[in-house]
């Protein structure tokens, strides 16, 4: 699964008009993640465990816009988010945010590339 895109993220100044827009131009299922600032966007069905039925489909979030993170993310699945965050680096990419837990489902971290452009990382599995 390491280097496939796995997730989306879309920023937004106003999260509740942007939910409406999504669900309404779109179809999205967009559900608000109590006590966080994220919401889950469903642009596909998924099976027990979560992940889309259709092979090369993925679902997203949607959060409130922050400097770190202005624009559309793609999130890509690895192994190992330390390692993936260390060929970053080495490679002339920087860390934007570092790993950090999410809520016992895995580990997120957000880089900068060697073009500027921030992405995502996931490595599933937690505690």
């Amino acid at each position: 699964m390491t280097g496939q895109v796995v997730h989306f993220e879309i920023p937004a100044d106003d999260v509740e008009r942007a939910r409406g827009f999504y669900r309404d131009a779109f179809g999205w299922d967009v559900t608000p993640m109590p006590d966080v600032d994220y919401t889950m966007v469903s642009t596909t069905p998924v099976d027990e465990a979560g992940r889309p039925k259709e092979a090369g489909a993925i679902n997203g979030g949607m959060f409130t816009r922050d400097a770190d993170r202005p624009g559309p993310i793609v999130t890509i699945g690895v192994d190992d988010v330390d390692a993936a965050l260390a060929a970053v680096q080495r490679l002339g990419g920087a860390v934007v945010l570092p790993k950090a837990e999410v809520m016992g489902m895995g580990y997120a971290a957000y880089f900068r590339d060697s073009e500027g452009n921030v992405l995502g990382l996931w490595q599933a599995g937690g505690r």
